[in-house]
């Protein structure tokens, strides 16, 4: 018996897109559930996966690309497209022919030379107009139904707010940043739902890094290993690629900088790792803004993974949990901002004052948060944190923050009365 679907908040997002454009490629970690939602929205389905098929597809698209094109009813999902990502100038040539919309839907594991549809730099065509990209992540803590959602941060911008309360605790929270937002984790015993982020860690230091065509690798485990479980241990923090080789290396053993910058390249193209930008905004003092990236995973689970850490064998390392809990809490952020249009970023100045989350929403607007699993001393000082950054932004050229708010463990949602939020996780929905 199949799973039952679980409703994903990028339903909407691919909707809208394939209302208003030709065609949607979809981008994303493996495993995350990216063929199963697009398949919910095909007529027509090719799947290039099953090796007894996938070469006479890929006979017809050379031979006859025009024909695999308009296979059947459309839209028409070209699952693992990469494989034939030599048509992807037909695919613009016939959603130019009619114009019209939702043609083709296409996923898979993209890099950048699969959708330029040519290995030559200078003839690369993007589909602007035409074709949009679209990412989908694992799933949110809302999605899997253990946020409850009474907290909206479309509300909140609205200044509409209401006092509630999550039943969650501190050990559930250990629990969601191992087993992550993974679909075949959902709804499953214990140890199957803890198996699936090992399992795709493993997968991707024995196998996925060293099988992108466009940044080859030689096969080491132990490298890619060291690579993954370094950028664990700072995860949440603006570290440097030299901090990240230095924690590498080991012994007389060195890692190379060009081979380094290409392992990393390699878990972006694989949507493994998804650092968050610096917010670069207008400030009425002279302090100085820092723009290095901070360091995430597409999943916190991955992290936990890398490390070999169980939801028990979390606690041993308070430091450790907070990175992590802020990097789950940064994960449901960016699920919940892609479908309001938004987009997140991390502010981080030379006061050494930071704000773990921008939130800018479509028309401009902002809003600061912090991420906090400590006690109440730490999320009143997270509040005044937060107020100072504020009071520091130029509201002339950016306008008054939307809301300020701290994301906790807790399980009380309440205003301060300095009018900071403070929200636990499993209470936040978009």
């Amino acid at each position: 018996m199949s799973k039952q679907y679980i409703p994903r908040l990028f339903d909407r997002i691919l909707e809208f897109s394939l209302k208003s454009k030709g065609a949607v490629v979809i981008v994303g970690p493996k495993w995350c559930g990216k063929s199963t939602t697009a398949g919910r929205y095909a007529n027509t389905v090719i799947d290039l996966m099953p090796l007894e098929s996938r070469q006479d597809y890929i006979n017809l698209a050379k031979i006859s690309p025009g024909t695999l094109l308009n296979y059947g009813p459309k839209p028409i999902l070209i699952d693992e497209w990469q494989h034939i990502s030599f048509i992807w100038d037909q695919i613009k040539y016939e959603v130019d022919k009619t114009g019209d919309f939702g043609q083709y839907i296409l996923t898979g594991s993209v890099t950048d030379k699969c959708l330029s549809g040519s290995d030559d730099e200078n003839s690369r065509h993007t589909g602007n107009g035409r074709i949009i990209r679209k990412m989908m992540r694992t799933l949110s803590l809302y999605e899997t139904g253990e946020s409850n959602g009474t907290v909206s941060l479309s509300d909140l911008k609205n200044n509409d707010f209401r006092p509630s309360f999550s039943d969650k605790t501190i050990y559930d929270y250990a629990y969601y940043i191992c087993r992550g937002g993974w679909p075949l984790a959902i709804n499953r015993d214990r140890d199957i739902s803890l198996a699936q982020a090992k399992d795709y860690y493993e997968v991707v230091v024995t196998d996925d890094i060293f099988s992108l065509r466009d940044i080859p690798l030689r096969r080491d485990e132990q490298k890619a290993r060291k690579l993954m479980r370094s950028y664990a241990r700072n995860v949440s923090i603006p570290a440097a690629d030299e901090t990240l080789r230095e924690d590498c290396a080991s012994g007389d053993e060195t890692f190379d900088k060009d081979v380094f910058a290409k392992y990393l390249n390699a878990l972006r193209n694989l949507y493994v790792i998804d650092e968050l930008p610096a917010w670069n905004p207008n400030l009425r003092s002279k302090t100085a803004i820092r723009t290095k990236e901070t360091r995430h995973f597409i999943d916190a689970s991955i992290g936990a993974a890398a490390l070999g850490i169980t939801p028990e064998g979390i606690f041993r390392d308070i430091t450790t949990f907070g990175f992590l809990f802020e990097s789950l809490v940064i994960h449901d952020l960016r699920v919940y901002a892609d479908v309001m249009g938004a987009r997140l970023y991390k502010y981080r100045d030379s006061r050494r004052r930071e704000a773990d989350a921008v939130l800018q929403f479509a028309d401009g607007s902002w809003a600061l948060i912090e991420v906090k699993l400590g006690n109440e001393e730490d999320i009143i000082e997270a509040g005044k944190n937060l107020i100072s950054i504020a009071n520091d932004i130029d509201y002339e050229k950016t306008g008054r923050p939307a809301f300020l708010m701290v994301v906790t463990k807790n399980k009380v949602a309440y205003r301060m009365d300095n009018g900071v939020y403070v929200v636990p996780l499993c209470c936040l929905k978009n």
